[in-house]
């Protein structure tokens, strides 16, 4: 008897531990709120709480995936008024830790931050509340218009009934346009087919970099250039002045590099001159500026939750350019290229418009086949966040070093999104891959790949990707096509230890290309031992430097293929000077 009174207290004093494992109880709280002075209107947004130790920059800068992320908790406002308190208790859902209840007792900085969302009301009839891009390339901690309060340092006790006033009495300020030079020009156009599905005017706009003699050969055309990738503020990478030898350098932990800041100079110097060399080619680059209310650009593709994007950028803008700045305006005189999010940007354009350009050369693009969504099958496996097991769950990496060294898994990139946001609002990552590849769910926003909280994947939502964005599907689906018309126009590069194991959708696509196309691609797929993201071909330098030399790298070798594959009578002389 005293056996079995002994075992059924053991049993209790278990499931009461398990109940208070399973609760975030903590009469702490935050109560953040803007004053009148800021806006005497309601608001709609995201209310994030941001707890930092580290004071050597505000709290609103210090959020990440690696290990040396600080703290946020968020909640949404729907029509909060001046003076309105928006509360952070333990229920609501933070990075890394999940709940204030959980964060040890000690003194840190804290600080508020509304992103304010504006209400969209689309051509597909759905009404939706989303962050507008305000110039800064759609980016919560710098998006102008956004309120936020002076970091304050403060005494956290989960376990005090305590009320921490913030007021978010700051206001991120406007950014001023960049300034146009002889070589670098800013332009900007109202689109009307995405103006048309987002209800309200929408932009697009471009970085352009001159040839050399522009304006003293009025009677030249020139080849268009596209580089794409994230958002451009002007064009980078292009420096006309020799570098500032009173530069204080910095280091670069990503290259373990001392003084990076002074080699990006020195290589932007470099460009200049080479640029502007009797012997380098004359053609027009550009760099696209396609922000939008869910990320700093839109993959360049037409999408049923971001609108026609690839049709305004192919069919509006670049016209728009060619005509304004004396472009050829025919596709055997397009090129694209670009890294990473510019690698895949740069093959999805090639592959939904076949005709419009005359080449991709995509460095370390974002997943090209999602049998390897990077460490995800999301036709086949169960889970995103964990490998399938019956006794135990092993989390999927989500980003790693040259060495293989983890510094964040796939579950916790996404709980960071998932704290910054709800409905794929956070402008990052994993939730732009959802907003370009879903379809739109009955509540107009992005419908989930996978439960953002607990990884589950949804096979309906996975199997609408592939038929519409697995460009390894599509290519293999529909090579009868597309195969004559991409002859010779796909060039991939990947470092083979990819921080984010982009190089196994390379892999996929290559198997696919090199051995089973017929007519045979007639292109070229590369690999960088043991390179990092951003590889983009060169075997002669660290990647720290080649991602620093892309056009001079891949113009000469566009310039090779317009020459070979113009058709009859076209313009290859007015550029050539």
């Amino acid at each position: 008897m005293k056996k079995i009174i002994f075992v059924l207290a053991v049993s209790l004093l278990m499931l009461a531990c398990q109940q208070n494992q399973g609760t975030q109880e903590t009469r702490l709280t935050f109560e953040l709120s803007f004053p009148e002075e800021r806006s005497a209107n309601v608001l709609d947004g995201r209310m994030l709480m941001l707890v930092s130790k580290d004071d050597s920059n505000e709290p609103r800068f210090q959020i990440s995936d690696g290990p040396d992320t600080q703290l946020v908790f968020g909640i949404d406002v729907d029509g909060l008024q001046p003076g309105e308190a928006a509360v952070i208790d333990g229920n609501v859902f933070g990075y890394p830790l999940r709940s204030i209840a959980e964060i040890p007792p000690g003194d840190y900085w804290v600080q508020g931050l509304l992103n304010r969302y504006v209400t969209f009301q689309r051509s597909d009839g759905h009404t939706v509340k989303l962050p507008p891009d305000k110039g800064e390339g759609q980016r919560w901690n710098r998006k102008p218009g956004n309120f936020y309060s002076t970091p304050k340092k403060v005494s956290i006790d989960p376990k005090q009934d305590k009320a921490i006033a913030i007021v978010l009495d700051q206001e991120i300020p406007p950014i001023s346009p960049p300034q146009d030079t002889k070589y670098i020009k800013h332009i900007k156009i109202r689109s009307k087919l995405l103006s048309d599905f987002w209800g309200c005017p929408m932009y697009l706009g471009a970085c352009i970099l001159l040839p050399e003699g522009f304006d003293e050969h009025p009677e030249a055309r020139y080849p268009l250039v596209i580089n794409h990738g994230h958002f451009p503020y002007t064009f980078g990478g292009f420096r006309e002045e020799p570098p500032d030898p009173d530069l204080e350098p910095t280091y670069s932990s990503r290259f373990d590099w001392p003084g990076y800041n002074k080699t990006q100079q020195e290589y932007a110097h470099k460009f200049y001159k080479w640029w502007t060399a009797p012997d380098t080619p004359r053609v027009i680059i550009i760099e696209v500026q396609h922000a939008n209310p869910y990320y700093d650009d839109s993959y360049a593709v037409n999408s049923a939750n971001l609108g026609p994007y690839g049709d305004a950028i192919t069919y509006e803008l670049i016209p728009y350019v060619e005509e304004k700045f004396r472009g050829i305006g025919e596709g055997w005189a397009r090129t694209l290229y670009g890294g990473s999010t510019g690698g895949w940007e740069a093959l999805g354009v090639q592959v939904f418009y076949p005709d419009e350009y005359n080449g991709c050369y995509a460095a370390c693009p974002d997943p090209i086949d999602f049998r390897q969504y990077c460490l995800v099958n999301i036709y086949e496996d169960k889970n995103a966040y964990f490998l399938e097991s019956h006794f135990k769950k092993t989390p999927r990496p989500g980003r790693r070093n040259w060495l293989g060294e983890v510094s964040c898994t796939l579950e916790e990139t996404n709980h960071r999104e998932l704290a910054l946001a709800t409905n794929g609002r956070s402008g990052d990552q994993w939730d732009i891959w959802q907003a370009v590849y879903s379809p739109v769910g009955e509540d107009g926003y992005p419908k989930p790949i996978w439960d953002k909280l607990t990884g589950e994947i949804d096979r309906e939502v996975a199997e609408y990707w592939r038929e519409n964005y697995d460009l390894s599907y599509i290519l293999k689906r529909d090579w009868a096509t597309l195969g004559p018309m991409l002859l010779g126009k796909i060039h991939i590069y990947c470092g083979d230890m990819d921080n984010y194991y982009l190089n196994n959708a390379v892999y996929l696509i290559e198997d696919f290309l090199e051995s089973t196309t017929d007519p045979y691609y007639s292109g070229e797929v590369d690999y960088g031992d043991r390179a990092e993201h951003c590889w983009n071909g060169d075997h002669t330098q660290p990647n720290a430097i080649s991602r620093l030399r892309y056009h001079q790298m891949f113009i000469p070798k566009f310039v090779d293929r317009m020459k070979k594959t113009a058709p009859a009578g076209a313009d290859l002389n007015s550029w050539r000077y």
